[in-house]
C-alpha cells in the first residue's frame, strides 16, 4: 500500500505564528510540570476516585456524601481524610479543571415574520414565545480535538490517496475524494499553503429520554472532525461532542399545520446552527493556528463537512419535500428508476430566483422559502453534505419496515389471514430456536413484541433469511439476500474498487428480485426515499470513504452518554440546565484523563490498574509453550483471585463476561489471539479416562496421544499423516493431569463490529454443561486448515466439546476436543448465499472427534438449522437446535467479521 504524496494542502507543521519550519523539526516542548502535579487534584486516588464516582458509577450526590463520611470516619484514628469532604468539594475540583472548559452559551430567537391574524382575530402563543438554544464555541471545541494526543497517530491532517495493488483504496474520511477536491479549492489561497483542512462534521436528532413521565424531548446537536480515523469517531473517545441544544417550537393542535408555524420551525432551525457556528466563519477563508496532539502547531482551514441524519432531519437540513430525495432531482413518484441529476446549491439559487414558492414545492421539492445554513459558510452545498445513513435508511428502512413488512404482507394476500398465521408463526419458530451466540440478540418468541429499535432490527436481520427460506417464494429469499449482502457490503471499513463493484452488483441483484414484491400485488411501485438512497451510497463511499464513519448509529449512541444519563442523573426540574453541567464535567474528566496519561502518571501500578488486559481472557494459556497456571494453591492477596472469585455465579462456575463483556476490547491493534478462562473448573475428575466418561467423549486419552504426536513433530517432513497414525506410534498418556474450562475467549481484529478505537473485538465460546444455570452450552467454532482458499473452503468446522489443558514434558497445551463438521457441497447455497455443513461421524452414531490446539481456533461459527422441508415444534429450545437439525447453515450474517470470512464474491 502507498499513499499518493501530492496533497493540495499537506498540513505541514509551522511555528506558533504559523510560519514554515525547516522538514523534520521537533515540535516546541511542552511546559514541565512535576509527576506529582494532579491540579486540581490533590492527588491520583482523588482524581480516580472522582473519575469512578461521576462518570463510571454516575453515583447520587446523596450516595456520595455517605461513602465520604464513612471514609472519613476509617481514617479518623489515623490522622488523614477522605479525598474530598462532600460532594459539593468533589463537583468544585472537577468544574476547578482548567482542561476541556469550553463553556455553555446562549442565544434566544423568535419570530419576527407576518402577525396578521388573517380571519381569526387571535395572534397564535408561539408567535409571542421565545426560543432559546445552548450551546457551546465549535471552534474551542474542536481546538481541543485537534490537540488531544490520545488522536495522535489517529489522524490525518491532509486529504490522503491510499492504493493498494495499484487499486484506490478507500477508509477513512480524509481519503474519500471530497476532502481532496476541498483542499484544491483552498489551495489557491495564498495563506493556505502548507495548512490543513479541517471538516467540520455535524450530526442532529431529536431524542425522548421519557414517555411515562410526559414527552420530554431533547434536539442536541453534535460536532466532530473529518481527521480523526472512523474508528476514534464510532468509538467516541472524545471525538463526538455535543455542541448544542436546539429549541423545539411546539404550539396545539390548532396551529400545528399553519403555514406560517411550519416556516418558522424551519428556519429556526437553519438560524440557530448558522448562529452557533458563526466562530468558525473567519477561520475558512484564512488560518487558525492551533497545537495539535503530537505537538506541532499547524495553520488550521475549516470547512462545513458531512451532515449526520435520518431522512426526516436530511429533508429538514437540506430544505427539501418529505418524500424526495435530498440528492438528486429524481421526481418522488420515480425514485426506482435510479439517480437523478444532482441537485446542488448553484441550481437551486437559480430555481427560487425564476419559479413560484407552489411550483418549486411540487415540481422539484424544493422548500424555496427557507434558506439553509450552509448558505452563510464558504465551499458548503448541503446536499453534497448529505451522509449515508445505514441505521436508518438500510435497517430500520429497507430491511424492518419494507422487506419484512411486505413479505407478511405477500402471506396474508396469498394464503389468508389464518394460514398467513401458521407461517408467520413457524417463522417466528425458526428464529426462536436460533442457537445462542455470543453479542446475538435471542427473540424468545420470534418477533413478537410491539416496540422495535435499532438493535432490534439489526439482531433480526442477522437471522431472518434462514427463517424465511422454503416458505415464501425463492425470489423473495433472493431480494432479501441481495439487500443483506448489500448492507453489509457497504458496512465494511475499507473499501476499495473491487468491493465498490461488489456493492454495485448487490445492487442490480435487489432491484431485479425486489420485482416480485410488485407481480404478486404486494407493491405496486417502489418509489421510496429509503431504498432510493441506497442508488447514492457508491457514489457516498467515493466521496467520504467507508459509510461507517458516518452512520447515525454513532450520534444515536452519543445520546446515551449526553442527553439520556445526564437526564436520569438529574431531579427533573430545570433538567436541562443540569444536563449541560453534567456534560461539561464529563468533558472535564475526560480531558484530565487524557493529559494524565500523556504525562505518564496514569500507568504501572496504582490504587487502579484499570485497563489491564491481564485477567481478560487467560493470558498464561493464550500461547504454545507456555508455563502451567497455579491452579492448586491459592494466592494470598492476588487481585486477580480475588476478582473472579467476584464473578462466580451462584453454581460456582466462573464467567469470563462477568468481567469484561464480549465486544469492545481497548488497546492497540494486535495479533488475533486464543485464550483460555482465567481459572480452571475445580469440581470436575482430573484424569482423560474419568473426564471422558463425564462429557461422554470416548477414547479421550487416544484423541490427546494423537494429538501431542502432532504438536511434538509439527514441521517434520516424517510426520505420519492422521490416516495413517498407528496408536502405538503416539506418546504415551494416562497419569497427566487435566484441567477443565467452561469457556475460551477470541480476540481479533473487526474494525466493521462494534469494537474499540484499533479495531479489536472479543467473543467467548462457551463448552459448558450449565450455562447461567440452565441447560448446556456447546459452542460451534472456525478451525484454521492453514489453507490459502477461501472462505470455508480454507477452514472447517467443529463443535466444542470441551476445552481443557495439561502439562506434558514441561509444557502446557491449551486444547479442544471437537466434534467435526463437513460441508455438504463446496459453494455456497443458492437462495441464501449460506454455506452448509453437516456434522461428521465415524458409523451409526459415533462422531468424529478430534483434539486440537486453542491456538487452531479461529474464533466462533454460528450454525442455524437447515428447516426448509422440517417443521420446527413448539416444544424446541434454542438450546436443544445444534443436537436436533442434520444440516445447517452457516451463518454469514451475524456479525461483519462473519460475513467477510465467509462471503463468497456471485460468478455471472
Amino acid at each position: 500500500m502507498f499513499l499518493n504524496t501530492t496533497q493540495p494542502l499537506p498540513g505541514l507543521p509551522c511555528d506558533s505564528q504559523g510560519l514554515p519550519l525547516p522538514p523534520g523539526s521537533n515540535p516546541p516542548p511542552k511546559p514541565v510540570r512535576s509527576p506529582n502535579d494532579w491540579a486540581p487534584y490533590r492527588d491520583r486516588v482523588a482524581f480516580q476516585l472522582a473519575d469512578l464516582l461521576y462518570r463510571k458509577e454516575q453515583m447520587p450526590a446523596s450516595n456520595i456524601n455517605t461513602l465520604l463520611e464513612l471514609w472519613a470516619a476509617t481514617l479518623k484514628r489515623h490522622g488523614d481524610a477522605a479525598p474530598f469532604a462532600t460532594q459539593a468539594e468533589l463537583y468544585e475540583t472537577i468544574d476547578n479543571t482548567p482542561l476541556g472548559e469550553v463553556k455553555w452559551q446562549s442565544f434566544d430567537l423568535s419570530y419576527t415574520g407576518d402577525r396578521d391574524p388573517g380571519t381569526s382575530s387571535r395572534i397564535p402563543p408561539w408567535m409571542d414565545d421565545k426560543y432559546r438554544v445552548f450551546y457551546r464555541d465549535p471552534r474551542t471545541i474542536i481546538h481541543n480535538m485537534l490537540s488531544n494526543p490520545d488522536f495522535k497517530g489517529e489522524i490525518d491532517y491532509a486529504p490522503i490517496r491510499e492504493f493498494s495493488g495499484g487499486k484506490r483504496r478507500l477508509q477513512n474520511f480524509m481519503s474519500g475524494e471530497w476532502a481532496w477536491r476541498q483542499a484544491n479549492l483552498l489551495s489557491s489561497n495564498v495563506e493556505a499553503q502548507g495548512s490543513s483542512f479541517v471538516p467540520v462534521i455535524l450530526g442532529s436528532d431529536k431524542t425522548t429520554v421519557s414517555v411515562a413521565t410526559g414527552q420530554n424531548d431533547y434536539y442536541p446537536l453534535y460536532c466532530s472532525i473529518g481527521n480523526v480515523h472512523n474508528g476514534v469517531r464510532r468509538a467516541h473517545r472524545n471525538a463526538v461532542s455535543v455542541i448544542g441544544f436546539l429549541a423545539i417550537p411546539k404550539t396545539n393542535r390548532q396551529d400545528a399545520n399553519d403555514p406560517h408555524f411550519r416556516k418558522f420551525r424551519r428556519q429556526l432551525f437553519h438560524s440557530s446552527l448558522g448562529r452557533i457556528l458563526e466562530s468558525l466563519r473567519p477561520w475558512m477563508e484564512r488560518p487558525d493556528v492551533v497545537r495539535c496532539g503530537d505537538g506541532h502547531f499547524r495553520k488550521i482551514f475549516y470547512g462545513i463537512g458531512p451532515y449526520i441524519a435520518d431522512y426526516p432531519e436530511q429533508a429538514l437540513v437540506a430544505c427539501i419535500v418529505q418524500g424526495w430525495c435530498p440528492i438528486c432531482m429524481r421526481p418522488k413518484t420515480d425514485l426506482e428508476e435510479g439517480a437523478g441529476l444532482p441537485r446542488g446549491r448553484v441550481h437551486t439559487e437559480y430555481a427560487v430566483r425564476e419559479f413560484e414558492l407552489g411550483d418549486l414545492w411540487d415540481d422539484y421539492g424544493m422548500v424555496g422559502d427557507i434558506v439553509p445554513f450552509t448558505n452563510d459558510f464558504p465551499r458548503a452545498d448541503i446536499h453534497e453534505l448529505v451522509a449515508p445513513d445505514i441505521l436508518h435508511q438500510l435497517i430500520k428502512g429497507t430491511f424492518k419496515d419494507h422487506l419484512v413488512t411486505w413479505i407478511e404482507k405477500y402471506l396474508k394476500d396469498k394464503l389468508g389471514d389464518k394460514k398467513a398465521s401458521e407461517v408467520v408463526a413457524q417463522i417466528d419458530r425458526r428464529i426462536a430456536t436460533v442457537p445462542p451466540f455470543s453479542k446475538l440478540r435471542h427473540f424468545h418468541e420470534g418477533r413478537g413484541f410491539k416496540q422495535w429499535t435499532g438493535d432490534d432490527s439489526k439482531a433480526l436481520m442477522k437471522v431472518y433469511l434462514p427463517a424465511i427460506d422454503g416458505l415464501v417464494p425463492e425470489e423473495m429469499v433472493h431480494a432479501v439476500r441481495s439487500f443483506l449482502e448489500f448492507c453489509y457490503l457497504v458496512r465494511r471499513d475499507v473499501q476499495t474498487e473491487d468491493t465498490v463493484k461488489q456493492i454495485e452488483a448487490a445492487l442490480t441483484d435487489f432491484n431485479q428480485h425486489r420485482e416480485i414484491f410488485r407481480t404478486t400485488g404486494v407493491r405496486s411501485d417502489f418509489s421510496l426515499p429509503c431504498q432510493h438512497s441506497m442508488e447514492h451510497y457508491v457514489d457516498r463511499i467515493w466521496e467520504f470513504a467507508a459509510c461507517n464513519g458516518l452512520c447515525s448509529s454513532i450520534t444515536e449512541s452519543r445520546h446515551i452518554t449526553a442527553v439520556k444519563e445526564p437526564w436520569r442523573r438529574s431531579n427533573r426540574y430545570d433538567a436541562l440546565d443540569q444536563m449541560l453541567m453534567t456534560n461539561q464535567r464529563l468533558d472535564k474528566l475526560a480531558a484530565a484523563r487524557v493529559h494524565f496519561v500523556e504525562r505518564g502518571m496514569l500507568s504501572g501500578s496504582g490504587p487502579s490498574r484499570e485497563g489491564s488486559d491481564a485477567t481478560q481472557a487467560g493470558e498464561p494459556l493464550s500461547s504454545r509453550g507456555c508455563t502451567a497456571p497455579q491452579t492448586g494453591k491459592k494466592s494470598k492477596g492476588t487481585r486477580n483471585s480475588t476478582r473472579m472469585r467476584k464473578a462466580m455465579d451462584p453454581e460456582g462456575q466462573v464467567g469470563i463476561d462477568n468481567i469484561h463483556q464480549d465486544g469492545v476490547v481497548s488497546g492497540p491493534r494486535v495479533m488475533a489471539h486464543m485464550a483460555m478462562a482465567a481459572t480452571p473448573q475445580r469440581h470436575y475428575p482430573s484424569s482423560a479416562d474419568d473426564l471422558a466418561q463425564v462429557f461422554a467423549i470416548p477414547r479421550l486419552a487416544e484423541h490427546i496421544r494423537r494429538f501431542l504426536y502432532h504438536e511434538i513433530n509439527r514441521g517434520r517432513p516424517s510426520a505420519l499423516s492422521a490416516a495413517t497414525l498407528p496408536l502405538e506410534a503416539c506418546p504415551p498418556f494416562g497419569k497427566e493431569k487435566v484441567h477443565v474450562y467452561h469457556s475460551a475467549a477470541a480476540t481479533y481484529y473487526a474494525p466493521s463490529d462494534t469494537s474499540g478505537v484499533a479495531g479489536m473485538s472479543r467473543e467467548h465460546i462457551r463448552a459448558t454443561p450449565s450455562w447461567r444455570g440452565g441447560p448446556p452450552r456447546y459452542d460451534c467454532v472456525f478451525v484454521n486448515k492453514k489453507q490459502q482458499a477461501l472462505g470455508l473452503l480454507g477452514m472447517e468446522i467443529a463443535r466444542i466439546r470441551l476445552f481443557f489443558s495439561f502439562g506434558y514434558s514441561g509444557r502446557q497445551y491449551p486444547c479442544a476436543a471437537v466434534h467435526w463438521f463437513h460441508r455438504t457441497k463446496d459453494e455456497v447455497d443458492e437462495d441464501t448465499g449460506m454455506w452448509m455443513v453437516e456434522p461428521s461421524f465415524i458409523s451409526r452414531g459415533i462422531p468424529l472427534i478430534s483434539v486440537i490446539h486453542l491456538d487452531s481456533i479461529v474464533r466462533a461459527a454460528h450454525l442455524i438449522g437447515l428447516s426448509v422441508e422440517q417443521h420446527v415444534s413448539d416444544d424446541l429450545e434454542s438450546h436443544q437446535a445444534l443436537d436436533t437439525f442434520d444440516t445447517f447453515y452457516v451463518n454469514k450474517y451475524v456479525d461483519h467479521h462473519a460475513f467477510e470470512l465467509l462471503h463468497q464474491i456471485r460468478t455471472p
